[in-house]
């Protein structure tokens, strides 16, 4: 049956497969019936796949061919009656500057012999210089046969896809470089951006206001070097000057402790956003010797110092990704920094406004308890024990009016 299979006559063999199902099923071997039955559906399932042209197509083989600098991958397809029977991708390592018609020709003749193969069309990408008795070559531009070759250089490059990926798995920095050579490509940098640090701003209508900045390093998430930063100089909701403080502490810091400073800078937001950053790189002499850009949220607009118009990078490209993983890791980390603080704000509020109860009473009462929650359901002994016998029932009567309403 393999054989048949591999020689395109799919049919004959389902017709047997049905007849040896019906037979176990006449004989009751149910289970024998399902186990044919299966191999039914798998065969349905292959010959819907591989039939991709004219059922009329007979005999062909399919050659492309994939090159880079280093290497050329080439696939082979054999047809029969409109069907993919075989598919086959090799590499092969440029040694003496091949072209990719000499690679070509050399796979041709390797896969011919290799399979036996004794087909009298070989339909090819473009003209090379080679003769095969009795064999016709066909550079298809439209069509079935355009079909099968489109298919065909498909094929190889998955093949190559593949094959990168295992080697960035053998050798993951090997994945890292490309990236940040990528990136220095797509970015205009000067040097591949080994240490990205990327900052956000967090608040709500202006109160606890909050930044953060994560740090990438080959293009991974670094978390030791995250840093938070409590907003000190700013009044109200201002981004722009919020930005600007942050900027300068951190690379005021860096520059004070001797640490190496990042190669990309990347700030979340637009212009109004950049230029604040730039302002604080401009008083610590560090504008020009650190590469900065903005990215919008809306279009996802890259802006670069000096430069009115954005830049927009292709929405499937790595160094966008890279990008917006910064700046959606920033945003997270930002928020997540808000919401504690103000959290812990809310929890001192409703302790601090017991009447009696200061700063030091309400930090023991955290550090016994851990939470509001459980302080309003301790008993008063425990309360007393905590804190001492007044102010524990001053704590105790607050939250029983509290919970009767009174």
């Amino acid at each position: 049956m393999i054989r048949e299979i591999l020689k395109g006559n799919i049919t004959n063999v389902k017709q047997q497969l049905v007849n040896l199902m019906n037979s176990f099923a006449e004989t009751l071997e149910f289970e024998k019936a399902q186990m044919v039955k299966e191999k039914i559906e798998l065969l349905d399932g292959y010959q819907s796949k591989s039939t991709v042209v004219n059922p009329s197509i007979q005999n062909v083989d399919v050659f492309s061919i994939v090159s880079d600098e280093n290497a050329a991958f080439v696939n082979y397809m054999k047809v029969m009656s409109g069907s993919i029977v075989q598919s086959h991708t090799i590499e092969l390592r440029k040694k003496l500057d091949e072209s990719t018609e000499e690679l070509l020709a050399i796979a041709i003749m390797d896969f011919r012999q290799r399979f036996a193969s004794e087909s009298n069309e070989i339909i090819i990408p473009f003209e090379i210089d080679i003769d095969i008795p009795k064999t016709t070559f066909t550079v298809p531009q439209r069509g079935d046969k355009k079909q099968l070759l489109d298919l065909s250089e498909r094929n190889a490059k998955y093949y190559r896809l593949d094959k990168e990926k295992q080697k960035e798995l053998v050798d993951p920095e090997r994945h890292s470089r490309r990236i940040l050579n990528q990136m220095m490509k797509d970015l205009r940098l000067k040097e591949p951006p080994v240490r990205i640090e990327c900052f956000d701003n967090s608040n709500i209508q202006g109160e606890f206001p909050v930044a953060a900045m994560v740090c990438f390093v080959n293009a991974k998430p670094n978390k030791k070097e995250y840093r938070h930063f409590n907003i000190k100089t700013v009044q109200g909701p201002n981004d722009f000057a919020s930005m600007e403080e942050v900027i300068y502490r951190r690379y005021k810091r860096l520059l004070e402790e001797e640490k190496p400073l990042p190669q990309l800078i990347i700030v979340d937001g637009g212009k109004g956003q950049l230029s604040s950053a730039l302002t604080s790189l401009e008083k610590l002499g560090l504008r020009g010797k650190i590469s900065i850009i903005g990215i919008a949220k809306k279009l996802e607009e890259i802006y670069y110092p000096g430069d009115s118009f954005p830049m927009y990078l292709d929405k499937k490209s790595e160094t966008l990704k890279i990008i917006q993983q910064c700046r959606d890791e920033a945003h997270r980390f930002g928020i997540t920094h808000h919401r504690k603080k103000r959290g812990k704000a809310a929890i001192k509020s409703i302790l601090t406004d017991i009447e009696g109860i200061g700063e030091t009473i309400t930090q023991q009462l955290l550090i016994k308890f851990k939470s509001v929650k459980n302080i309003k359901s301790a008993t008063l002994e425990e309360l007393q024990q905590a804190i001492g016998s007044a102010k524990g029932k001053i704590v105790f009567d607050f939250f029983q009016k509290k919970n009767t309403g009174n």
